[in-house]
């Protein structure tokens, strides 16, 4: 086994989802604690932003291409709606539902890029391809496992009780009120997360092509983010209190956050993309869902519905459904491509053959 080009990759993948998972547990004790979403992602992004400083600055400083005033506005736009939009709206979803629900939703990113693709007529349908269909099919199996994730919950599943006892989630999960909560509303703003994410994802793919220095790029997102959230949470009745870091809770919240989520998690994914591709990556996705529902379940008491188990169940199976055909489209495209060289190549021999004769 090549261990730089298979080990490492998974390796790298694995301890990302693990990343994320924590993250999700740390986020939402931090939000039954008191601290707003809001203040939380302004502080991400600062922590974030001190973070991945020194990797823009030592791999990308003298290599960087030049910033023009089109890319800023791109970086600009891509910071409302991949930080801003994408983080604020998931922690207020993560803050009226659960975890589980969080990740569960969040698996529906390929289906909603894929609507927004085929909207912006970056991508074809292909509805007489295979490929085609196995997009939409599983595009329609995500949008309605999401459907039913939200709305329907259903009898709890006995799995049994945790015998795991931590202190600081027994005593938020007390101060918190679950009447505070809104399991239609969070899955709402989690969707919401995802179609900004995707509108990222269609935006940064022209900032990559026109900017190859991806710490650079990110650097500046999560500098632009942090002042985005900090200007915007002062707006609404953000008391001063509710930015302080006094409890421990918070700051690791935050800290766990900027630090593993943002500038980790990137520089991980980013060499896992290079060496494996981008394709190989999202398939460990589903791995973040699995960890996210044991942790929930032993740490803080989460308990597992009905709705949410086929739900969840069925948002996966879509998700490796439009994986498969956007793999099977590639490999296809590549083989014509192939074909096509090829035919061109003979017909360049062709004519070269032709022209010797009548040079002679």
């Amino acid at each position: 086994m090549d261990v730089v080009g298979d080990l490492l990759p998974f390796l790298a993948m694995v301890l990302v989802q693990f990343g994320f998972a924590g993250m999700n547990i740390t986020s939402k004790l931090a939000m039954d604690s008191g601290m707003k979403p809001l203040v939380l992602v302004s502080y991400r992004q600062i922590f974030a932003t001190i973070a991945i400083l020194p990797f823009a600055y030592f791999f990308e400083w003298k290599t960087r291409p030049k910033l023009t005033k089109t890319l800023l506005l791109q970086i600009f736009i891509c910071s409302l709606t991949g930080v801003t939009g994408n983080q604020v709206f998931y922690f207020i979803g993560l803050e009226n539902s659960t975890p589980t629900i969080g990740c569960a939703l969040t698996n529906i990113l390929p289906a909603v890029t894929f609507i927004f693709a085929v909207l912006l007529r970056q991508e074809s349908v292909g509805i007489k391809k295979i490929s085609g269909q196995a997009k939409l099919l599983g595009t329609i199996i995500c949008v309605g496992g999401a459907m039913l994730l939200s709305f329907y919950h259903g009898a709890i599943i006995n799995v049994g009780e945790s015998s795991i006892h931590w202190k600081y989630a027994d005593e938020m999960g007390s101060n918190s009120s679950s009447s505070q909560s809104n399991f239609i509303l969070g899955p709402l703003f989690i969707m919401a997360s995802a179609v900004c994410w995707a509108v990222w994802f269609t935006v940064q793919a022209k900032v990559g092509d026109k900017f190859p220095a991806p710490y650079t790029s990110t650097l500046l997102m999560c500098f632009m983010g942090s002042i985005e959230c900090v200007v915007i949470g002062l707006f609404p009745n953000h008391k001063p209190s509710q930015w302080s870091l006094h409890s421990p809770g918070r700051l690791i919240a935050a800290l766990y956050a900027g630090v593993v989520c943002s500038a980790l998690a990137f520089s991980l994914t980013s060499w896992s993309i290079q060496k494996k591709g981008a394709l190989y990556v999202s398939v460990f996705s589903p791995l973040l869902l699995v960890i996210v529902a044991v942790l929930s379940w032993a740490l803080l008491r989460e308990k597992l519905y009905i709705g949410t188990a086929v739900g969840s169940v069925m948002i996966v199976g879509g998700l490796y459904a439009v994986l498969w055909g956007k793999d099977r489209e590639m490999r296809l495209k590549s083989v014509e491509e192939i074909e096509a060289w090829k035919e061109c190549e003979k017909q360049e021999k062709g004519d070269l053959e032709l022209q010797l004769p009548a040079n002679s």
